[in-house]
């Protein structure tokens, strides 16, 4: 049997990440499991939110700081901070949402990845 190295690698990443979110008490955390879906761009999305953009900056903080600690590993790319309302972090294989609350709402990512297998997390 063969184990992909790289989809285990992607899962350990997101559970990271949801330890990083946790650590800041981000709100309703997914994990949409998007291995099986023919077009996805990743394996994963984690979503969370947060009800100020002071929060969702510090919840992204804590979710590099996590990633880089564990893997010595910075985001790919990251988009949003400017304004704090919709950070993305990109790890390639697994990509992080963090929503202003609304934002979040307005949006509804897990609703265009309704086919993703989805599992919710607890805040810390």
């Amino acid at each position: 049997m063969v184990i992909n190295k790289n989809k285990l690698e992607s899962a350990l990443i997101s559970e990271i990440i949801i330890n990083g979110i946790q650590e800041k008490k981000g709100n309703d955390i997914v994990r949409l499991d998007l291995r099986n879906i023919r077009s996805s761009v990743s394996d994963y999305f984690v979503i969370c939110h947060a009800e100020s953009t002071t929060q969702v900056r510090a919840i992204a903080g804590s979710v590099e700081d996590e990633v880089y600690k564990a893997l010595k590993q910075d985001p790919w790319r990251k988009e949003g901070f400017e304004y704090g309302e919709w950070i993305l972090l990109d790890y390639v294989d697994v990509v992080v949402h963090i929503f202003k609350t609304d934002k979040r709402e307005f949006y509804g990512i897990e609703e265009l990845w309704g086919d993703a297998e989805f599992k919710s997390y607890k805040s810390a």
